[in-house]
């Protein structure tokens, strides 16, 4: 008999009528105790199915995912299902007969290129800077040789080797676009994150180089194209020059917005022809939703997206931007709790940070402090109380180091907590204080120990979104930046950009859309995160 662990945690992406709403569905009950008991079979066990960077996790044979292992052929037509799935959608597709460019980008030409664009556009056929339009990158580097290997990422049960490629990121030699018939429009959707104004200079810059004229910005999210008294606001490398110098987004940020149909109706009548959406899933489900009704309604549109969640949730990708700030700067709260809870007598310092459904914010920041006794993250179950809870733990805590400093993501234990059912503006569940919580339980336990624990809470959430992005996330946010002109002018549409093994791609959005990103608690990284605290498994 096999025992197949659930999906701890998973954040299911359901497009809404409008189709780009945030929808944070959370699966279940999965922290039931019955859940929980057959969890701690199943890792003792070793077999786990968990969601995964686009295949099942050590599936044995066939199990979700439709193929017939015993076809000779299978690997064959797994490549071809795979290819078909991340082919990234082009104008020809719509336009068989749409016309192409010698490209305008070329970097051994300096000075600005003339409105006229006379004697046709320039090119430099001995500059080897483009990309062939036959570019793959390798999605998967590592060839597992077990299921039962950390981390391992399976499609059968023997863990078979089947190569996975991806579109190359990068400037093409030829485009789809005259540059002097663009109207390029850019909008931030969601909540803040660190690097936003970053991505919006450097898109204008490139637009810029390949000759853009037109260029603006959609004021706080979707619903700048239909709120009355938001004004598309004009961009120039003058305007973006220094955004990238202060946090927030120069546009503005909100989450929701008007129909689908209403967006492509006002990008109709403004005469945008490129739109470039920053933000995470639900905003790329919109992307995606606006891309589709060009497409139905053969308007000549470029939709791109540059995915942006601190929460580094989104499939496929190495990470996204933002990530590396909101870890940089998460040290000086944790070492704050530090602090506090080490010169306290019997302190415990308590850090909450973001992470709705996956906790890689809480996970490498704990790793990247070295100051971090529990580490508590939506992926894996707890316990607060019995023999083998995070309170007994604490308690050992005290009475060995005379100090302890918890690190929670916001959305671990989310099952100790009232649920309320409310959603917000995006649709997501409004979660409830997991910090809070444990402040006031560990309070209580200590209490009716009749023992003496002084505990403090930092919830640095608004501080660090706020930020401005720092060297890691600049360079990336950069890249992103240009890529997404680059693959707009090469014809492309209904794709995101991002960064996968290291090299750039484009990925057709429903891909990363499909489920979300989420921590394995048998990958490497989560046992390297135990291996720093030292903490037990708390089932």
């Amino acid at each position: 008999m096999e025992l197949l662990s659930p999906v701890i945690g998973q954040k299911a992406i359901f497009p809404s009528t409008t189709g780009y709403t945030d929808h944070d569905l959370f699966l279940g009950s999965v922290r039931l105790r019955t859940v929980r008991n057959l969890n701690r079979a199943c890792r003792r066990l070793r077999i786990r199915v968990q969601a995964g960077n686009g295949v099942s996790k050590n599936a044995a044979a066939g199990i979700g995912i439709g193929i017939d292992f015993s076809d000779p052929d299978w690997k064959l037509k797994y490549s071809r299902e795979f290819e078909a799935r991340f082919n990234i959608p082009h104008m020809t597709d719509v336009f068989p007969d749409a016309v192409s460019y010698p490209s305008t980008f070329c970097l051994k030409m300096r000075t600005p290129i003339t409105e006229k664009f006379a004697e046709g556009y320039p090119s430099d056929e001995k500059w080897h800077g483009y990309v062939n339009n036959n570019d793959r990158v390798l999605l998967k580097v590592i060839n597992y040789s077990s299921p039962s290997s950390a981390g391992a990422e399976c499609i059968d049960s023997n863990c078979s080797w089947v190569e996975q490629w991806v579109h190359r990121a990068g400037p093409r030699e030829k485009i789809f676009f005259k540059p002097e018939e663009v109207k390029a429009a850019i909008v931030t959707c969601g909540g803040l994150c660190p690097g936003l104004n970053d991505v919006i200079r450097q898109i204008v810059i490139t637009l810029e180089i390949y000759g853009v004229k037109k260029i603006v910005g959609i004021p706080f999210g979707y619903r700048g194209f239909s709120e009355k008294g938001l004004a598309e606001m004009p961009l120039s490398r003058k305007v973006v020059q220094n955004v990238h110098l202060s946090g927030g987004s120069l546009l503005g940020v909100s989450r929701g917005g008007p129909k689908v149909s209403d967006i492509v109706d006002s990008i109709q009548e403004r005469g945008i022809n490129m739109l470039f959406v920053l933000g995470g899933n639900g905003t790329h489900a919109g992307a995606n939703a606006i891309h589709d009704e060009c497409r139905k309604r053969r308007i000549k549109v470029a939709v791109v997206g540059v995915p942006k969640t601190i929460d580094n949730d989104i499939m496929l990708m190495d990470k996204t931007f933002g990530f590396d700030t909101a870890v940089e700067e998460a040290q000086r709260a944790i070492n704050s709790a530090y602090i506090e809870a080490h010169s306290a007598y019997r302190g415990i310092g308590i850090v909450k940070l973001m992470g709705r459904s996956s906790g890689f914010i809480a996970m490498q920041a704990s790793l990247a402090s070295g100051q971090i006794d529990i580490c508590l993250i939506p992926e894996v179950p707890f316990n607060l109380h019995g023999p083998h809870g995070v309170l007994r733990h604490l308690k050992y805590l005290l009475e060995t180091k005379g100090s302890a400093v918890v690190c929670a993501a916001e959305g671990a234990g989310q099952d100790f907590l009232e649920k309320t059912n409310a959603k917000d503006a995006s649709g997501n569940a409004v979660l409830g204080d997991i910090g809070v919580y444990l402040q006031q339980e560990i309070k209580k336990y200590f209490k009716e120990l009749g023992q003496t624990a002084d505990v403090k809470y930092i919830d640095p959430t608004y501080m660090i979104r706020a930020c401005r992005a720092n060297a890691s996330d600049g360079i990336l946010c950069t890249v992103l930046g240009q890529n997404a002109v680059h693959g707009a002018f090469a014809g492309y549409s209904g794709i995101t950009v991002g960064i996968c093994n290291t090299h750039y791609v484009y990925f057709p959005i429903p891909e990363v859309i499909s489920k979300p990103r989420v921590v394995d608690p048998n990958s490497r990284m989560w046992h390297r995160c135990l291996t720093s605290t030292g903490q037990p498994d708390f089932l």
